[in-house]
């Protein structure tokens, strides 16, 4: 009987693991533009994109554009940068930090406490202008 409980045991962990190692296969494939996680915390939701810094400043003034932004006010430094407009009267704010060669963080906040589905659709804008180029 313990033989037995042993081997449910291996064969429970087995498939963890292999699902597990699957899960991570399967978003490792579907990445596309972005990194495919989107972390949201504190009204804010960030993402890395494999791209060049001034490739996804450019896509990021293109998405403000393409979505109407009025009072855009861009701040673009040396390794940063930060894009305010207001968007379907929504502040949005765009910030873009440099992390590693042909590796750009992007977070976006809509409106003063943060609004996800907004921001899910403004990173997807964005990566779609990424790819396009």
């Amino acid at each position: 009987m313990r033989n037995k409980t042993s081997w449910m045991v291996f064969m429970v962990m087995g498939v963890l693991l292999i699902s597990g190692c699957t899960v991570a296969l399967v978003g490792g494939a579907a990445v596309g533009a972005g990194s495919g996680t989107y972390f949201y915390i504190n009204g804010e939701m960030k993402t890395d994109y494999y791209y060049s810094f001034d490739s996804v400043w450019k896509a990021c003034e293109k998405t403000v554009a393409d979505m109407r932004g009025v009072d855009v006010q861009p701040d673009k430094e040396i390794g940063k940068g930060k894009i305010t407009a207001v968007i379907d009267e929504e502040k949005v704010q765009i910030a873009v930090t440099y992390k590693a060669k042909d590796v750009t963080t992007v977070s976006v906040r809509v409106g003063m406490i943060g609004n996800k589905l907004s921001s899910q659709l403004i990173h997807d804008k964005i990566g779609d202008n990424l790819v396009r180029r």
